[in-house]
C-alpha cells in the first residue's frame, strides 16, 4: 500500500485525486524504502558512456531488462571496466525517475558474475589476439646478457620492488628505474599502459637513460586482482613494447594475457630479476677460465713453433763439416795424381826400352817410337789435367748456399714476433689502451658501484697516466635512479 499520500477525497466520491509530482514522489519513496541496497546479476546491454562522465546502460537476463546508471563520482570505484555483453553483479539501490515515470538501479560498485563467466571472457580474448599472431614465438626477443639499466612497471607499495631490487643487488647490481602504477582496480590497467608506452619512448638522450630490459610485475592475487593484465590494452601494449619485456604477475600457477605476449615469462617477481642479470660471481669466474685457456693455448703455440724451429735447425746439414771433407777429397785426389802421373810415365818408359832391346837397332824407327811416346804422355797428362778440372768443378757445385737457411731462420722469428704480438695485445696495459679505466680506491681495485660512497676520492688509471675523481650522486626526474658518476 502506497503511503504519505494526501488523503483527502473529493466530493462526491470515495477515490482519492493526486497530483502527477505526488504519485510519482509515493512512487519513488516506496521503491527506495522497500528495496533499499540490492545486488542484481544480469548482462550489461546498450552501455553509453556520456561527457558529463555518467554511465548508462541496462542488465538483462532470460526474462527481463533494467535500466542503470553509474554516476561521474562513482566510476572509479566500480572495480572494473563495463562493456557491452559482460555479465556482472551489480550492488546499488532502485531509485525512480518521475519525470519519465521510470526506474532505475543506481550502481555504485560491481564485480564479475563468477569465475566462469571470467574466465570464458579472458578465453575469447586469447583466441581473439592469438588468431592476430601477437603470442607468435616469432615475436620473442632474446634478453640482453647484462643490461645497464632495468626498467620496473609495478606498485610503489608491497613486496614486490623490493624482493626485485634485493635479488639484483645479490646477483648483479643494476640501476633500476621504476614506474609506479596501480596494479588493480579501476585506471589500473590505462596506468600499466602508460607506462610501458612511456619506457618505449625514452631514447636515452636526456638525463632519464632507456632502459634494456623491462619487468612488468606484481604480487598474487584473485582472478579478478589480476583482470588489469588480462586487458586487450595492456596486452597488445606489452607485444608492442621496443624493449624487451619480462612478464611476472601473480604466483607461480597464475597465468595471464601479458605473460602470451611478453618477451619471457617469470613465475615470480624474483624470478624475473633472476632473468633479467646473470650472477656476478659465475660471470667472473667463467671470464677468469676463459683467460686461463686463452693464454693456456698461447703457450702451446709458443711451445709448438718453438719445438718446429729446434727441428728444423737440428735438420740441417754441418755445412763446415761438408766443406772441409771435400777439401780433403780434393787434396787426396791431388797427391794421388802426382804421385800416379810420373810412375805411369816411368813404366811405360821402362816398357818402351824393353822392346827396344828386341827390336832391330834402327835409329829412325827408335826415334818415331820416343816421338810418340812423348805424344802420348803429354796426352795422358793433358787427360789428367782435364779430368782434374771437371771434378774440381763438381766438387765446387756441392757448397750449399746460406739463403734458404737465412730464410727459414727469418720465417721462425716471424711466427715468433707474431706470437709475442697476441700476448701482448691481451695484457692489462693493452686493455688499458684501448679505452678501458681502473678505478681504485685506498689502493685497492673498485669492482662495484655500490661500495663507493658519495664524496669518496678515487683514482682512474687510463693507458697514459691517472686522474683523481669524486663519487657524485645523481637523481632522474619521475623514475627512481641512482647513478654512480666519476
Amino acid at each position: 500500500m502506497i503511503e504519505g499520500l494526501a488523503a483527502g477525497a473529493p466530493p462526491g466520491g470515495n477515490v482519492p485525486e493526486y497530483s502527477v509530482s505526488e504519485i510519482s514522489g509515493a512512487i519513488r519513496r516506496t521503491l527506495e524504502g522497500t528495496f533499499g541496497r540490492v545486488r542484481v546479476r544480469g548482462e550489461i546491454t546498450e552501455f553509453k558512456r556520456y561527457p558529463s562522465g555518467h554511465l548508462y546502460f541496462s542488465l538483462k537476463d532470460e526474462r527481463g531488462k533494467i535500466s542503470g546508471v553509474v554516476w561521474r563520482g562513482s566510476v572509479s570505484r566500480l572495480g572494473l571496466v563495463p562493456e557491452n555483453g559482460l555479465e556482472i553483479i551489480a550492488t546499488g539501490k532502485i531509485s525512480a525517475y518521475g519525470e519519465r515515470s521510470s526506474y532505475q538501479l543506481v550502481v555504485e560498485r560491481m564485480e564479475y558474475a563468477g569465475e566462469g563467466a571470467l574466465l570464458a571472457r579472458i578465453e575469447r580474448l586469447r583466441l581473439k589476439l592469438a588468431e592476430e599472431g601477437l603470442f607468435d614465438a616469432g615475436r620473442k626477443r632474446p634478453l640482453p646478457l647484462l643490461p645497464r639499466v632495468i626498467g620496473v612497471v609495478t606498485s610503489a607499495q608491497g613486496a614486490v620492488l623490493h624482493d626485485i631490487c634485493t635479488t639484483l643487488l645479490r646477483r648483479f647490481p643494476r640501476p633500476v628505474l621504476v614506474w609506479p602504477v596501480a596494479v588493480q582496480g579501476e585506471g589500473a590497467a590505462a596506468q600499466i599502459t602508460a607506462a610501458i608506452n612511456g619506457f618505449s619512448a625514452l631514447d636515452g638522450s636526456g638525463d632519464v637513460p632507456r632502459p634494456d630490459v623491462l619487468i612488468v610485475a606484481r604480487g598474487g592475487g584473485s582472478l579478478e586482482d589480476l583482470m588489469a593484465f588480462n586487458d586487450e590494452a595492456v596486452v597488445r601494449t606489452a607485444a608492442a613494447s621496443s624493449i624487451p619485456l619480462i612478464s611476472a604477475v601473480g604466483h607461480e600457477t597464475d597465468t595471464t594475457l601479458i605473460d602470451f605476449a611478453s618477451d619471457r615469462r617469470a613465475p615470480t617477481p624474483t624470478a624475473a630479476a633472476e632473468l633479467a642479470v646473470p650472477v656476478r660471481t659465475e660471470m667472473l669466474a667463467e671470464l677468469e677460465h676463459r683467460g686461463a685457456r686463452a693464454l693456456g693455448a698461447l703457450s702451446r703455440l709458443l711451445q709448438t713453433a718453438r719445438l718446429r724451429l729446434d727441428r728444423a735447425a737440428a735438420a740441417l746439414p754441418d755445412l763446415p763439416g761438408l766443406l772441409g771433407t771435400a777439401r780433403m777429397m780434393l787434396d787426396d785426389r791431388g797427391r794421388r795424381l802426382d804421385v800416379a802421373l810420373p810412375g805411369f810415365v816411368q813404366g811405360r818408359r821402362v816398357a818402351l826400352v824393353a822392346v827396344e832391346r828386341h827390336m832391330p837397332a834402327v835409329d829412325t824407327l827408335l826415334s818415331g817410337r820416343r816421338t810418340r811416346l812423348a805424344l802420348l804422355g803429354s796426352a795422358l797428362q793433358t787427360g789428367l789435367r782435364h779430368g782434374l778440372q771437371v771434378r774440381e768443378a763438381r766438387l765446387g757445385r756441392l757448397r750449399i748456399s746460406p739463403a734458404p737457411l737465412a730464410a727459414l731462420v727469418r720465417e721462425r722469428r716471424a711466427a715468433l714476433v707474431g706470437a709475442g704480438g697476441q700476448l701482448e695485445a691481451v695484457s692489462p696495459q693493452a686493455v688499458l689502451a684501448r679505452g678501458y679505466a681502473l678505478v681504485t680506491a685506498g689502493g685497492q681495485p673498485v669492482t662495484s658501484a655500490r661500495k663507493l660512497k658519495v664524496g669518496e676520492d678515487v683514482v682512474l688509471t687510463f693507458g697514459d697516466g691517472q686522474r683523481d675523481a669524486v663519487i657524485a650522486r645523481k637523481k632522474a626526474a619521475k623514475a627512481e635512479q641512482t647513478t654512480l658518476e666519476l
